[in-house]
This record gives structure tokens, C-alpha cells and sequence, in this order.
């Protein structure tokens, strides 16, 4: 289990005492809008195609931003099934949506790694990695904490790392924060009522 699970739900509920949940006729299942208290998406990374890419890349889209690592042994696994889940659940309308995982591993999260492993889970989840440096500025960016532990006998490691899943609607603004705990249902009505503000008739 990480540790940073305590610290991610003291700020959301600081977070979440401090704003309003948007527009008062939606109805947000997540209860968790951190709408103008996070910047917008911005980062300049590499894909999972080994192409650089930058925010204006996904704009349009509902970003469903979640930092994790490949050889993460329980909770990115089962955070990435999570979002497949709520990518199901949105049906036609997840065209409109992107999972975009960010590695915080990037010494062994190689582009074609991250390709491999994003695509067993979701074929709309985008694998992002890059310098160390640019990690850990997107990192401090959204509040993101994350630790390399000790290397075992045969020299692999974990990384320690909070487990916020931030939603962008398709302008890039931040609109809420989820956690692996969040139903996919929940998380799929949200992410729906987005999708229809951005595209409504």
C-alpha cells in the first residue's frame, strides 16, 4: 500500500472545502472539483510511440491523468483496469476521452515498454515518459509525490508514489480529482457530463 494515501485526502478535502463543484445544474458523483485550484495541463513528454508530445496534443479530449510505473506490483495494475472500466462504461463517448499515464520510472519505462504495457489495459490509455527532470516537474506541478525505494538482491526497486487521478475537460482546465476507490460508474457519469458540455448541440 502507498503512503501517500493520508496526505492526497487531506488536500482533496482542503481542496474540495475551498471551491465550488461548477455549474449547479451538474451533479458530480466524485464530490472532489478541484476546479481553478490546480493549473492547467502542460507538460512536454515522450509517447509511447517515441514522438514528443505536449498538452495541445490531447486538447478536445477529457485527460485522465494518473502517475504511475510498469513494474508497479498492485496499485497501477489495478488502477489502469479501473479506467478501462470507466472507458466501457462511457460507450461511444470515449473518443472523446484519453488515459494518459505518466511514468514516474522513466530509468526503465522506455517508450516501447510503456507501449506494451498501456495497451494491455485500455487502446485509448497513452504511455508518457521522459527526462528525470521533466518528471519530476510534472510531478510538483499537480502535488504528485514519489519515492524510489532500496534495490533488492536482484538490483529492481519500487517506487512509492500518491495515487490522484486528475480529470481534465477538453480545454486542459482541471475540473476533478478521483482515487482508485472511486467507482467506475461514479467516475464514468462525470467524466460523461464533461464530454456532453464540451460537445452539447
Amino acid at each position: 500500500m502507498h503512503r501517500f494515501g493520508l496526505l492526497l485526502l487531506a488536500v482533496a478535502a482542503m481542496l474540495l472545502a475551498a471551491c465550488s463543484s461548477g455549474p449547479s445544474d451538474l451533479t458530480w458523483k466524485l464530490n472532489t472539483s478541484v476546479r481553478g485550484h490546480l493549473p492547467d495541463l502542460q507538460f512536454t513528454l515522450t509517447d509511447d510511440n517515441g514522438q514528443v508530445v505536449t498538452a495541445k496534443n490531447y486538447r478536445g479530449k477529457v485527460a485522465i491523468l494518473y502517475f504511475g510505473y510498469t513494474h508497479c506490483p498492485d496499485v497501477c495494475p489495478l488502477t489502469l483496469t479501473h479506467l478501462h472500466m470507466v472507458m466501457e462504461k462511457l460507450g461511444p463517448l470515449a473518443k472523446h476521452a484519453r488515459i494518459l499515464f505518466v511514468s514516474v520510472d522513466p530509468a526503465r519505462d522506455t517508450p516501447e515498454v510503456m507501449h506494451q504495457y498501456v495497451n494491455a489495459f485500455d487502446k485509448r490509455a497513452v504511455g508518457l515518459t521522459g527526462t528525470e527532470q521533466q518528471i519530476r516537474d510534472m510531478a510538483k506541478r499537480y502535488r504528485v509525490a514519489f519515492t524510489r525505494g532500496p534495490p533488492n538482491d536482484s538490483g529492481g526497486y519500487e517506487v512509492n508514489h500518491s495515487s490522484a487521478i486528475y480529470i481534465f475537460d477538453g480545454k486542459g482546465h482541471v475540473r476533478l480529482l478521483a482515487t482508485p476507490t472511486d467507482t467506475p460508474a461514479a467516475m464514468a457519469h462525470d467524466i460523461r457530463q464533461l464530454i456532453e458540455l464540451e460537445h452539447a448541440p
